[in-house]
């Protein structure tokens, strides 16, 4: 399998769904869409003993351009320059000062396709992690029908530390939604995490947790309930809404506990 290598900040964009791309010069491995490729953290740059398979992810796109025919919509997915000049000035000290922008740049589009869980996190040194963000999301196939809920807790580095799937039977997809936070902070509790940081693409549970929409579905308030009396266990936890395209690896979680249970009857 086809290999691109990652710095340990990007991968970890890469893992939180912030970014999307990767821009290569001088690439020499014939990528193209649809290939499956294999994403490598360089974790310690100069330890090569330390570089781990982070994710699989799936090419949907290869654009190539002259590196001073960028615009901004190439940044899409990608980490952003504060100038053509900074652009141009990282791309030199990484590829050699023969980079100008004539030099032709190819962009690589992906999607992940599954993560691989971090063997550089032992179990051990899990009750040290005091503060992290927690990705959580919940879906049904029906709603209501077949449901199942997603979390992943990553460090404040975005590298993750846990990522679960649970199928949950039969329930809607606002039920699954709640169900994922509610399991997301017991594993977060269970690891001794005080500060958490809950991103979440469903607007409603982010709200109703915020205290800004009232809970007016009956079926919805027994798993709220016990949620907000788990809040004392945290010395803090905050809501935040994000897009559905920043909750990629909690979502890929919900799918894959469906399609386990799925393949299974």
């Amino acid at each position: 399998m086809k290999t691109l290598k990652l710095e340990h900040k990007l991968a970890s964009m890469v893992l939180s769904g912030e970014k999307t791309s990767t821009w290569r010069i001088y690439d020499d491995k014939d990528i193209k869409v649809n290939d499956e490729i294999e994403l490598i953290d360089k974790v310690d740059p100069g330890n090569p003993d330390t570089w781990r398979v982070a994710a699989v992810a799936r090419i949907d796109m290869v654009v190539e351009k002259r590196l001073g025919e960028i615009t901004k919509t190439d940044f899409k997915g990608h980490e952003p320059f504060m100038s053509r000049e900074e652009m141009l000035k990282s791309y030199q000290q990484y590829y050699g000062p023969q980079v100008d922008f004539q030099t032709p740049i190819k962009m690589i589009h992906f999607t992940l396709q599954k993560t691989v869980d971090p063997k550089s996190v032992s179990e051990e040194s899990l009750p040290k992690l005091k503060e992290a963000k927690l990705y959580a999301d919940g879906g049904s196939r029906g709603n209501p029908g077949p449901s199942a809920s997603g979390f992943a807790i990553m460090n404040m580095d975005g590298q993750v530390v846990v990522k679960k799937g649970v199928y949950l039977g039969v329930t809607t997809n606002n039920q699954a939604e709640y169900h994922a936070l509610r399991l997301g902070l017991k594993e977060a509790q269970s690891m001794g995490i005080r500060d958490v940081h809950v991103y979440m693409d469903s607007m409603l549970v982010v709200k109703q947790m915020q205290g800004i929409f009232r809970v007016k579905n009956r079926d919805l308030w027994p798993i709220h309930e016990a949620i907000k009396q788990s809040l004392p266990a945290f010395h803090h936890v905050s809501f935040t809404h994000v897009p559905r395209e920043l909750n990629k690896i909690a979502d890929s979680a919900v799918n894959e506990a469906l399609d386990e249970a799925a393949s299974a009857q």
